[in-house]
């Protein structure tokens, strides 16, 4: 059983990053994205602060956003790492269902990563992700190398969004074409 405490609030930098940017899509009528809450269990509170002391998860979560741009179904999750490789261990088996089944019904599923020791955030589509978490299933490498994230995925700033991901998300749907 995860407790919350335990596990801190890893990825917030990124998810701050990408809820800016769902606002402003959102604003701009671009697209409908929403962060999916993880359910949780409160164990312990602090009534004095009103706060949770100690909590756990209810039950596993699928992916950190689900939405819909101009009519396409998508869904992903953000993932941050402090090495030069995501390690296929930071992706669980749930996640990679939900996508799979996501990806099955028409939608896009897609990681968002971010390298925090060179400050590059890409995003990496399922059927990338896919390979590499099959490999690592049957005995291969147990990371995603950051080489092999393609540049062309790369999310760039624009104007005054830190992680403008429509456009890198643009460059992937014409490649499905």
């Amino acid at each position: 059983m995860g407790y919350w405490h335990s596990r801190g609030l890893r990825g917030s930098y990124l998810e701050d990053l990408i809820n800016q940017a769902n606002d402003l899509y959102m604003k701009q009528g671009l697209a409908a994205v929403q962060k999916i809450p993880t359910p949780i269990k409160p164990v312990e509170l602090d009534r004095e602060r009103g706060a949770i002391k100690l909590a756990y998860f209810e039950e596993k979560s699928t992916v950190d956003y689900i939405g819909n741009v101009q009519g396409i179904p998508i869904c992903f999750d953000a993932k941050e790492t402090n090495l030069t490789r995501l390690p296929i261990s930071n992706i669980h088996e749930h996640q990679i269902r939900f996508m799979d089944r996501f990806r099955s019904l028409d939608g896009l599923s897609f990681l968002i990563v971010l390298f925090k020791k060179t400050d590059l955030c890409y995003l990496l589509p399922f059927e990338i992700l896919s390979q590499y978490w099959n490999e690592a299933q049957n005995g291969g490498r147990k990371s995603i190398p950051a080489d092999a994230f393609d540049p062309k995925y790369l999310i760039k700033s624009h104007s005054h969004l830190r992680l403008h991901y429509l456009e890198a998300l643009n460059t992937y749907l014409s490649s499905l074409k």
